[in-house]
This record gives structure tokens, C-alpha cells and sequence, in this order.
């Protein structure tokens, strides 16, 4: 290895080496920081049986209380991680630690070595924002979440957000010093993009062709997805419905809606398989309820896919309306879906160029590579 490489401790309490991991993000961040900024050394999983105890509160807490624990920002397993971070820190020399969504990782970490922080959103986001899970906190979870996240923005020399909204509520919300936060949009998580050769030749393929990627319906906006079907076919326009990563609801069931329960991207068939669904639609279509970013975006954006979605959360720092696909408001129904598909699709100058927009976001900054270069200048500055 080149000795005047930047040494880099990858610090996550989970495996960033497997694809299945937070979508591939972590894989794809330390892949991008190898190649541009130095040599990085995985510190994660970390392996502490703090975890089962932090997870046996919340199963106690929603049996006695109906409400959620978040194991995940407790402090007990804070301190926990410390302990396993501190001896593995001691066995190699590191310019960097480099923490994504590793609040909880780092605020009891007692180290010299610069700390860079990336999240795509905060605690304060996310406890209102996301349905379910983190609206039902006990209040103590909500005072240990809030605690770890200002103590690692306090903590962190730099860091990074992939959006406004995001970046925003570090600054607003836990009063963070404006100059160490910054804005770099994430990339798509896949090996390799189709060759531009491949995208200007994009055809439609009869049948309007819908894809619905995501693992939570509810959440994803997969009813208004299937209402988007249903009045396509009432407009007598005919589409197709591909839905992958989830099994919708029984009573969401038409003959020209396809189900693919899930595909594995550590899998090199079923990756070529997604890959092939990204190519061969017409437009990604989430309607999605909340949503922090959405790498999804991005990838589809690589294999010239439109993108048909929600104005929501962190989106707007992907989407640009007009150039890479379309945002709705999040009152948008079935009907206004719909419509817009239908007028996008007919005007094939209006779709193709769209096509090609596409791509060029994802060239100009959807990737990895290009993070990855703006991150490594900014970390330069704190070394």
C-alpha cells in the first residue's frame, strides 16, 4: 500500500462489506473512499452483547408500555461500542475515522483522530417522520436519541448530509456549526452503470411499463401506485405494474400487475435481474409516504429511468422536477399520477429527453465517484 495514503477506520457496528446492508450504502461508501481517498480498514460488525439486552427493553417496552425503546440509540450500548471501538482503534495507526450513521458509535469515543459524520437524516427527523416505529417512542428513548445525535454533531470535525433537509435540521435542531456541515448528494448502489451507448437507445416497450421498488409498501406509497394502474386503464391508456422488494396487500391483485417478492444484490443473478427491470421500465413509480433520500432514485436515474414521486422529506435534493422525473405533492392521488404518466409518455420528445436528463444527473452527480472526490477534498482540510 502506498504509505502516503490516508488510513481510514470505516466505522460501523454493522457488516458495510455486505450489499443487504442499509441497501448497500455502506458498501458502496467504503468501495468509493478505497478509490479516491485512501485505504480503508472496517472496524465493523461489532460484536457486543449490550445489543440483545438494548433490544429485550424495547420487546419489554412494547409489551407493558405499546411503546417502542429505540435499541438503537441507547446509551448503554453507546458506551458498549466504545469499549470494542477503543481496543480496535489500538491494534492499527488511523489518519481518519470515517462514521456513517454511527451516531451511537461515536459519542463515547475518546479520541484524537479527526471523526467525519454522514447520516441522511437526524433523530429529531426522523422520530415525527417515519410512520410506526419512531412515532411511538417512550420518552426516554426520545431524550437518548436527541442526546447521542447532538453529542455526535458536537463530536464529528465533519459533516456530510446528501440533503437540504437533512443538513438543515443538524444546524436548526441541535445547533451545530454551520462550517463543518455540508451537502453531497449519494450515489446508486450498483457495480456498474449501463453504457450511455445503451441509454440512447432506450425504447419503449408497447405497454407502459411501471416499476414500484421498495420493501414497505404502506410506506412506499404502494396503494396510490396501484390506484395509478387502475386509472391509467380507466383513461384507456394501458400499463404494466412491476412491484419488487415487498408482497402487496390481497386485495391489491390485477392481471397485468407482476409481484416479485424480493432480489438479493449480493446475488449475481438476481442482481443482473434487477438490473434488467431498471432497463426495461418505463419509469420508476413511488409514491412514497416519507422518505430520508432515496438512493433508489439514483439508481434508477443510471439506466436512464424517470422517476415519478413524492415531494417529501430529503427528495427534492435528488429529483429535480423536469430533468431526472417529476415530484407530486403528497396529497397527489391515483388520478394525478396517472395523468402525469400518461402526458409524459405520449410526447415521446418529451420522454426521451427525459431519458437522457436522466442519465446526465446521475453522470454529473448521482454517483458515488463524484461524492466521493468532494468528500475527499473536504476531509484533506481536517487532516
Amino acid at each position: 500500500m502506498d504509505q502516503n495514503r490516508l488510513k481510514i477506520a470505516f466505522l460501523t457496528a454493522t457488516n458495510a462489506r455486505d450489499k443487504k446492508s442499509r441497501s448497500g450504502t455502506l458498501y458502496h461508501m467504503g468501495q468509493a473512499l478505497q478509490k479516491h481517498c485512501g485505504d480503508v480498514y472496517y472496524l465493523g460488525p461489532l460484536d457486543t452483547k449490550m445489543e440483545n439486552l438494548t433490544r429485550w427493553f424495547n420487546d419489554v417496552s412494547i409489551k407493558l408500555l405499546k411503546k417502542n425503546y429505540s435499541y438503537e440509540h441507547s446509551i448503554l450500548l453507546s458506551k458498549s461500542y466504545a469499549r470494542i471501538i477503543k481496543r480496535k482503534l489500538r491494534e492499527e495507526s488511523f489518519d481518519l475515522i470515517f462514521a456513517p450513521v454511527a451516531s451511537t458509535e461515536i459519542v463515547f469515543l475518546n479520541t484524537e483522530i479527526p471523526i467525519v459524520y454522514t447520516a441522511d437524516a437526524t433523530f429529531a427527523l426522523i422520530s415525527d417522520y417515519y410512520p410506526d416505529y419512531f412515532s411511538s417512542q417512550i420518552v426516554l428513548s426520545r431524550m437518548e436519541g436527541n442526546f447521542i445525535e447532538k453529542s455526535a454533531i458536537q463530536k464529528a470535525d465533519l459533516i456530510l448530509y446528501p440533503s437540504r433537509w437533512a443538513a438543515q435540521s443538524a444546524i436548526r435542531d441541535y445547533k451545530s456549526d454551520k462550517s463543518k456541515v455540508h451537502i453531497i448528494p449519494f450515489g446508486a448502489n450498483i457495480d456498474e452503470a449501463p453504457s450511455k451507448k445503451i441509454i440512447k437507445g432506450k425504447k419503449k416497450f408497447g405497454n407502459c411499463k411501471l416499476l414500484f421498488l421498495g420493501v414497505d409498501w404502506k410506506r412506499k406509497g404502494g396503494g396510490i401506485a396501484f390506484e395509478t394502474l387502475l386509472e391509467l386503464e380507466k383513461m384507456g391508456f394501458i400499463a404494466e405494474l412491476t412491484v419488487c422488494g415487498c408482497i402487496p396487500p390481497e386485495e391489491c391483485v390485477h392481471d397485468r400487475m407482476t409481484v416479485i417478492p424480493f432480489l438479493d444484490k449480493n446475488d449475481r443473478i438476481q442482481s443482473k435481474e434487477l438490473n434488467e427491470l431498471f432497463l426495461k421500465s418505463d419509469f420508476l413509480l413511488l409514491p412514497t409516504r416519507s422518505e430520508a433520500y432515496g438512493v433508489v432514485f439514483c439508481e434508477a436515474n443510471a439506466f436512464g429511468l424517470p422517476v415519478i414521486t413524492t415531494n417529501t422529506g430529503g427528495v427534492s435534493s435528488v429529483i429535480e422536477s423536469g430533468k431526472n422525473g417529476f415530484m407530486l405533492p403528497i396529497d397527489a392521488t391515483g388520478i394525478d399520477y396517472a395523468e402525469l404518466i400518461k402526458e409524459i409518455y405520449m410526447d415521446d420528445e418529451k420522454y426521451y429527453g427525459l431519458v437522457l436528463s436522466s442519465r446526465e444527473t446521475f453522470d454529473e452527480k448521482l454517483n458515488w465517484d463524484s461524492w466521493a472526490k468532494t468528500v475527499c477534498k473536504l476531509i484533506n482540510r481536517i487532516i
